[in-house]
């Protein structure tokens, strides 16, 4: 972990309370001076990561020395409008299917690049010049507001339309779930993988009752096979290396 001499600027993070985003806070909380949080309401089905978000920004402060002291405001906005038009399974109480066009119906059409806009608008208030996002074109369900491009594309596009020097950062970017674990691991320990499994949450479905070895979870649904197959394959690594 670099110390505060070291460690550089101010970023802002889009967290969501999930196993990525809390991944991505902690690779901010290693690398820069001060950080932010920002979530947003959008309309989801289900408030579970919203109510998982405060657990976990308190038990992250804690893990290493000096991540209490950078780890600054959190900051929700609320989109109820994105919601309003998306017809998808993570806004409405429909099965997740696959649609005709090829890509699951938990894809938000724009979601990503919303965020975005929102969050550099944001971080131009704070003074932050970094955003940091868990975008993933390895494990990202064919969503193309999750590609590299789309990133870069929104870079540029905020940078030009704010005149400003905005750098967007996605660390899980070219990394699979199994590797997101073993990143979660090299920057907070075993206790960071601790808490990302007993306080993060990604089941689309919002279900909190049963516990798995790698979490909460229906067990059955796209978000938690992806992260329970993950979690195997971090875990068989250790047995390895063991």
């Amino acid at each position: 972990m670099k110390d505060d001499e070291t460690a550089v600027d101010g970023a802002l993070v889009l967290f969501s309370g999930g196993q990525d985003s809390t991944t991505c806070l902690a690779y901010a909380l290693d690398r820069f001076r001060r950080v932010e949080t920002l979530g947003f309401h959008y309309g989801q089905r289900h408030d579970i990561e919203m109510d998982c978000r405060p657990r976990v920004r308190e038990a992250i402060a804690q893990l290493r020395p000096g991540w209490g002291a950078r780890l600054g405001e959190d900051h929700l906005i609320t989109l109820e409008a994105l919601g309003q038009i998306s017809e998808t399974s993570l806004t409405r109480s429909t099965a997740i299917q696959m649609e005709k066009g090829g890509l699951p119906n938990t894809f938000v059409p724009g979601r990503n690049l919303i965020f975005l806009t929102f969050a550099a608008a944001l971080a131009y208030r704070r003074g932050l010049r970094h955003i940091i996002g868990g975008m993933c074109e390895t494990d990202f369900s064919g969503y193309p507001d999750c590609r590299d491009d789309s990133v870069k594309a929104m870079q540029v596009a905020l940078n030009l339309g704010m005149d400003t020097n905005f750098v967007l950062h996605t660390p899980l970017m070219w990394i699979d779930k199994a590797q997101t674990w073993r990143l979660a691991q090299s920057l907070g320990g075993p206790r960071l993988v601790d808490v990302i499994i007993e306080h993060t949450h990604t089941c689309y479905l919002g279900e909190r009752g049963e516990r798995h070895e790698w979490g909460y979870g229906c067990g059955k649904c796209p978000a938690c096979l992806l992260r329970a197959e993950g979690y195997r394959g971090f875990h068989s690594g250790l047995d390895s290396a063991g």
